[in-house]
């Protein structure tokens, strides 16, 4: 009988860890749907990114509130989750604290988690009264439909209970409190208990401990289906993030090679082609699988925040454009093929949608002025700009779409040299005017 807690742990573990993996695989499958793309070049240069920037949180503590409030929260989970590998031992060996053996140390380091998790018990509460109460703009837009709202709540109310549930757990335990060790936070909690019975302070503690370490294996399975997957995608997505100049856009090479044809004197430009069985290049992106797999990762690992939106001068004019949703957007999207791919054995069937006009409008698309503030603003580097772009350049190359205004301004180029109506020989006279 003795056994027995400790076999259920295991298949609770197994379970979770298993469901875990499960849903990483297909995340790992669903971004391979992007096309390949070299971001191999520094890796000095991106270890140091991801080091400052995911590890760090430098472009996090630019707005001073949010981002001292976050490091708390950030720091906080990071070093009182040390404790979970003491919870896997003691409920596999059948144990109890098993590192208590190392002494007064021991009940330091509680301590210290203890004080996290009390500050960040306090933070979580400000976040929520931020979100509901005091009602931010970037947390109530339009693309923050229901869910988005609910899923920033539920990860709020998840870490409420964990951390109170991990103070509730020491706070009971008498073996843990006899230490006396000064551990301020659950000796407060423990003298609610004082006409409590030993035996009954057992039953709680043991519940609470459970609780705990359950619900740190459901909070792990439900970052798939959250916003909180950035948790884990913020480091490879900011190793794997940007390294051109911001407003440097690539060359594509199917254009590259027929100018340098065009450019070469000795290619004949009325001799016939030879034919090819080659598919002919699709120039830009209208849905998620023309993108490249580091957008595809820029997409699930949006932290919604909003910053991007706040930023963008677009949105401040009030046109459309939303660099949150177009990340939302693209990541609902590549939900969808995922999806279809499960549903019909590995391969998908097309299903008469795209990313292009059923999740993001040309409206939003072409109100973009390009000038890089969401990719600024953004604290886990997400391009939202590049698959703008992408569609934009779709919708120029293949669709023969773009505004009218564009259309005008690229003739004149074209004919004239310049964007301006003026020929050749006067097309510097826009500087008099």
């Amino acid at each position: 009988m003795n056994y027995i807690p400790s076999i259920l742990f295991a298949i609770a573990l197994i379970a979770g860890i298993g469901y875990f993996v499960k849903n990483i695989n297909k995340l790992i499958r669903n971004i391979k749907l992007g096309h390949d793309v070299d971001v191999n070049d520094n890796k000095p240069q991106r270890w140091k990114n991801m080091a400052m920037i995911a590890l760090g949180q430098s472009k996090m503590v630019r707005r001073p509130i949010a981002g001292f409030l976050h490091v708390i929260v950030y720091v906080g989970f990071v070093v009182i989750n040390i404790e979970v590998l003491e919870i896997i031992l003691d409920g596999l060996f059948g144990t109890h604290r098993m590192f208590s053996s190392i002494g007064s140390l021991y009940g330091v380091l509680i301590g210290t988690f203890e004080i996290l998790a009390l500050l960040v018990f306090v933070s979580v509460i400000v976040f929520w009264l931020r979100r509901n109460t005091l009602k931010l703009k970037r947390f109530w837009a339009n693309e923050m439909t229901s869910w988005p709202k609910s899923d920033a709540n539920y990860i709020l109310y998840f870490e409420m209970v964990l951390m109170a549930l991990f103070l509730l757990m020491n706070a009971t335990d008498v073996q843990f409190q006899a230490m006396n060790n000064g551990n301020i936070i659950s000796e407060y909690i423990a003298s609610w208990f004082g006409n409590t019975s030993g035996e009954t302070l057992h039953i709680i503690e043991r519940i609470a401990w459970w609780l705990h370490i359950l619900g740190i294996l459901v909070f792990l399975n439900y970052l798939y289906f959250s916003k909180h997957l950035h948790i884990l995608l913020a480091f490879p997505n900011t190793y794997y993030g940007r390294l051109k100049p911001k407003g440097q856009f690539d060359n594509n090479e199917a254009v590259t090679k027929e100018v340098k044809m065009m450019m070469d004197p000795n290619v004949d430009p009325f001799a016939p082609q030879p034919e090819s069985t080659e598919v002919p290049p699709k120039f830009g992106a209208s849905d998620v699988q023309d993108l490249s797999w580091v957008q595809l990762l820029n997409a699930y690992t949006c932290t919604e925040c909003g910053r991007c939106t706040d930023e963008c001068p677009a949105n401040q004019t009030g046109k459309k454009l939303s660099p949150r949703k177009i990340m939302m957007d693209t990541r609902d999207r590549l939900e969808e093929v995922g999806k279809n791919i499960d549903s019909n054995s590995g391969e998908f069937k097309l299903d008469g949608k795209q990313l292009l006009d059923d999740y993001i409008t040309r409206e939003e698309l072409w109100a973009c002025t390009t000038c890089n503030a969401c990719v600024e603003a953004c604290p886990v580097s997400i391009d939202p700009l590049s698959i703008i772009m992408e569609m934009r350049r779709y919708l120029v190359m293949e669709q023969s779409a773009a505004p009218m205004e564009l259309n005008n301004m690229m003739t004149n180029v074209e004919n004239n040299g310049a964007p301006w109506p003026y020929n050749q020989m006067d097309r510097l006279n826009w500087k008099n005017e």
